[in-house]
């Protein structure tokens, strides 16, 4: 419910703030003083489209503040900034010049956002507010909280979602199927073409440093020769001095101990220059390999590069483009297996849809024959005594599952017909009645179907108009049974609809210094016995006008409903 409204700086509206109760209120004025600006102003912190013409003149910018109050318990749905203790503040700014900004809770928020959630919150009906009358969807969806269908219609909605998966999964197997030949013979040269050349990681870098040794097989001969002849092949070599070298030591030690430790070094250094001379024989010989081991190396080159080329940059991301290929391959040769398993899959989940849809049908034809008698009775007391309401329920058979067919809702178009008169044709609803008429076929709507699905403010704006005298009454009769539950808000010229509410608010309009202004103010009672003789009387107030009015407030004051009653 809309706890507090506060409106600065839009139209005639300064600096107005408004503290609405629970249950029903009604808003009354003279033409013209601003009643229209303040539903104007809800519009906006729900999300309507802004203009800066509705700031007021010789002011930076419009803001609407608005606190909405949830029940103790209830959740908003979707993606909310924090509420605290079920509150949530909305605040709408409208400058002259530039975008606008809106915040939920203190967090600025795109402006679309009020739109989405708003529906969940407020409804307005007023002479160019009937979408959910407009929307076929809304019939369909209205039927099916009358008549109790929630909980099948979401069953229905699981199974077509689910259905809808299996259809698209089975058309992309499909697709791939028609190409699957191809790609499998693809798939085949490759892993054929890379399983052949067995590839070991760290193989590049191993064949170019042997490459890199043979191609300067000549100049590295020259090398290993001299320094084969240094460490042990001439005479006067270092393997030959260190051995001469260690015997004078060793004879030496027998005169200074300490030169024995010296003897043991040179020991190991001759053992070295032996092993190097070893090592650099191997060398020599791996040499002779000649041009054959170089062009073979070459060649294996050549064909890692062309791997490298194609499926990637070292041995590791060749052995894994491999390791892909094999399981898209072996995933291919699986898809007639998994095709012939969602064709059984399908054909299930399309019996469990047809069947739960019919059922819905059948519940739809049933609360539609119900819906019709308790409309006709509903706007037959609200003026329309005459009207004849139909529910237009049209159902398609599916005999295969279409995707484009396959709908959350079921198999069932909705659309409410209406004659206005005898002898008048049954025609769309959203085509022939008029502002009135939608207004109160609304009201009617919202009467019977208690709004179940959660508690809500309800504003209607001028829902009176073209009635009065006993159909009036009625319509103030369910006005306050629809606030029994929710929080209604009415807009009103009419007497026998404002005498019911228990909750007045009177809308003015002054001038002061050539600028005009509009004001609000909760009526005391004996101040809502003048306004009331005002609607009665217009501007001539007399005492039986006054008398009149006193006796339509008691009549309909709570305590005096509660002792007729008894």
């Amino acid at each position: 419910m809309i706890r507090s409204l506060r409106i600065q700086n839009l139209a005639t509206i300064e600096d107005l703030e408004l503290h609405f109760k629970e249950g029903f209120s009604i808003l009354t004025g003279e033409t013209g003083a601003g009643k229209s600006i303040i539903i104007d102003g809800i519009k906006l912190i729900l999300g309507e489209k802004a203009s800066a013409e509705l700031v007021r003149t010789g002011k930076p910018e419009a803001i609407i503040e608005a606190i909405f109050e949830l029940p103790q318990g209830e959740k908003f749905p979707g993606d909310w900034p924090s509420l605290e203790e079920g509150e949530i503040f909305v605040q709408r700014q409208i400058p002259l010049t530039g975008p606008g900004k809106a915040y939920l809770n203190g967090v600025l928020v795109p402006i679309k956002r009020l739109k989405e959630i708003s529906p969940a919150i407020v409804d307005i009906y007023g002479q160019n507010d009937h979408v959910f009358l407009l929307e076929l969807e809304s019939h369909l969806f209205f039927l099916d909280q009358f008549s109790g269908l929630a909980g099948l219609r979401e069953d229905v909605g699981e199974r077509a979602r689910e259905l809808r998966r299996l259809l698209r999964e089975k058309d992309e197997l499909e697709t791939r199927k028609r190409e699957r030949e191809q790609r499998l013979d693809f798939l085949a040269f490759q892993i054929k073409e890379i399983e052949a050349a067995e590839i070991k990681p760290g193989e590049w870098e191993e064949l170019s440093a042997e490459r890199n040794v043979l191609k300067n097989a000549e100049k590295i001969a020259i090398m290993v020769e001299r320094a084969m002849d240094l460490s042990h092949g001439e005479e006067n070599s270092a393997s030959a001095q260190l051995s001469r070298l260690g015997d004078l030591v060793r004879d030496l030690s027998q005169y200074e101990p300490a030169l024995q430790a010296c003897g043991d070094s040179l020991r190991q250094a001759e053992i070295v220059v032996r092993e190097l001379a070893d090592f650099l024989i191997k060398f020599k010989e791996r040499q002779n390999l000649g041009p054959e081991r170089l062009e073979e190396i070459e060649d294996r080159l050549s064909r890692l590069e062309k791997l490298r080329r194609k499926y990637g940059q070292t041995e590791e991301d060749i052995l894994g483009y491999l390791s892909r290929a094999r399981r898209e391959h072996s995933d291919l040769l699986a898809s007639e297996e998994k095709l012939a398993e969602l064709e059984t899959e399908i054909k299930a989940v399309f019996n469990e849809y047809s069947a739960k849809a019919q059922r819905l049908s059948r519940q739809r034809a049933e609360g539609a024959g119900r819906l019709e008698k308790e409309m006709e009775k509903e706007i037959a007391l609200l003026g329309m005594k005459k009207a004849s309401f139909r529910v237009k329920l049209e159902t398609r058979l599916l005999t295969s599952p279409e995707p484009e067919k396959i709908k959350e809702a079921g198999l069932d178009s909705v659309e409410f017909l209406i004659s206005p008169n005898p002898g008048e044709e049954l025609r769309p609803l959203r085509k022939i009645a008029s502002g009135g008429e939608l207004s109160r076929i609304m009201l009617a709507l919202k009467t019977i179907g208690k709004e179940k699905v959660r508690l809500k403010t309800l504003i209607f704006d001028e829902i009176d108009s073209g009635i009065g005298g006993k159909t009036a009454e009625c319509i103030a009769e369910k006005l306050r049974g629809l606030a029994v539950r929710h929080q209604v808000i009415c807009v009103t010229h009419l007497p026998q609809i404002a005498c019911f509410a228990p909750h007045h608010y009177r809308i003015d309009k002054r001038i002061e210094k050539d600028r005009t202004f509009t004001t609000v103010k909760e009526l005391t009672f004996e101040e809502r016995v003048e306004e009331i003789s005002r609607l009665l009387a217009g501007s001539r107030v007399t005492a039986a006008s006054l008398q009149t009015a006193e006796e339509m407030l008691l009549h309909h004051k709570p305590e005096k409903r509660k002792e007729r009653r008894e």
